[in-house]
């Protein structure tokens, strides 16, 4: 499929902006949803509007149904072993919290260790400091190169004994750059050390196989995907699933419940609790299916490279601007592109193109320890997807050249 093809799906990106056609490149924040999606919503919330799992009319079964549903095709997604190593959750950041809350509950003890890196979001962050605040645990952390790849090597440095879970990204969402996860987990691995991947950029980007990947837990947002918001996904393995408290008390997540003690649903109920977006979460499929006709597309291939080529020679060819995020060797770097410009504010630059019709990312993307380590306060980022096109991106150019003349 061709971009133009492709966006006839999107109602959003047929709207003006001051004026002037919509160019939507904030796509690794939120993608636009598709009329499937759209559809699949309101239909769901028009005739199955019910509690599932629970009452026994046709309107509760129906939306029982379509959730379970959904369960399978994330599966599919993922290639997962089996349907009970996946979870809905509200997003990447809640998939995260729950792992480093029950792993850690479960696994975690004073003096531990846990390794991220310095390009992680914020929620692959903070929710290992809180757990590290709550049992005297040690965060670790795994530096980036000059051009912003991983430095793998010193890995095995980091690693010692006491190292309980190693937390990285798939895709950096500053970076743009494909993390080499296989050696990380295969490191990892060789020391009994279990492994969380933040998909919420590899889900969209990358054909994600967790068998061959063999991650230990992955998680990743809906509405990256072109799904609803309020959706995400936590696979974990089973058997550590098994091995985890609850993240929640309340419905759906129990077996049994005396006031002489609990006893808790199988999986994947068992971290499920309470009223479940049963009206979102089968967006999902359409959203997947979607995702996964895209990532197969020799057209939409040749469609980011040819985009991705091109703004890497343009940036780079502008020596106003500090491109962050270099694929060296045979590293892939996925259409997102985070810069800064000398004496230029990030959001002034943002704030210019935004009244040209241009929709980008300005700040510091959630990940605040790479912004201290790339030197910045923040940086404007440009993300594309299969609907956006090279005339979009020949745009974008033109437009940042203005504005960057505009303020300096």
């Amino acid at each position: 499929m061709k971009p133009e093809e492709i966006r006839s799906q999107f109602p959003a990106l047929a709207q003006t902006v001051y004026g002037k056609p919509l160019v939507y490149l904030d796509n690794a924040a939120t993608a636009q949803r598709p009329v499937s999606v759209l559809d699949k919503e309101r239909a769901l919330a028009s005739t199955a509007n019910a509690n599932i799992h629970r009452a026994v009319h046709k309107l509760a079964v129906d939306a029982t149904e379509e959730y379970e549903r959904t369960r399978d095709i994330v599966k599919d997604f993922l290639n997962a072993g089996s349907r009970e190593e996946i979870i809905f959750t509200s997003g990447t950041t809640m998939s995260i919290n729950l792992v480093a809350s029950c792993f850690g509950e479960a696994f975690v003890h004073e003096g531990d260790e846990i390794i991220v890196s310095v390009a992680e979001h914020h929620s692959n962050i903070v929710s290992w400091q809180l757990l590290c605040q709550r049992k005297k645990a040690a965060l670790k952390v795994l530096d980036i190169d000059e051009f912003g790849g991983l430095q793998v090597d010193s890995l095995e440095k980091l690693i010692s004994q006491r190292t309980k879970i190693i937390a990285i990204s798939h895709i950096s969402n500053v970076l743009g750059l494909v993390n080499p996860v296989r050696e990380i987990v295969r490191i990892a691995h060789g020391h009994d050390i279990p492994v969380l991947v933040d998909g919420a950029q590899g889900s969209i980007h990358e054909e994600v196989d967790v068998q061959e990947m063999d991650c230990d837990f992955y998680a990743f947002s809906g509405h990256k995907v072109y799904g609803a918001t309020g959706t995400g996904v936590l696979y974990g393995k089973k058997k550590w699933l098994d091995a985890m408290p609850p993240y929640m008390g309340g419905g759906e997540m129990i077996e049994t419940v005396r006031f002489s003690g609990t006893t808790f649903a199988p999986l994947p109920g068992k971290f499920e609790a309470g009223t479940q977006n049963f009206n979102a979460v089968p967006t999902l499929q359409e959203a997947l299916r979607l995702a996964r006709q895209f990532q197969q597309d020799p057209e939409v291939a040749q469609n980011e490279w040819a985009i991705t080529h091109y703004l890497t020679e343009a940036l780079a060819a502008d020596s106003r601007i500090r491109v962050y995020g270099v694929p060296r060797g045979t590293q892939v770097k996925i259409p997102l592109f985070s810069f800064s410009v000398e004496g230029v504010h990030h959001e002034d630059l943002a704030l210019i193109l935004d009244k040209m019709g241009i929709a980008v990312r300005s700040g510091q993307m959630c990940a605040e320890p790479l912004m201290d380590r790339c030197g910045v306060t923040g940086m404007l980022r440009v993300s594309f997807a299969p609907y956006n096109t090279m005339e979009e991106a020949e745009y974008f150019v033109k437009c940042l050249n203005k504005a960057i003349s505009m303020l300096i």
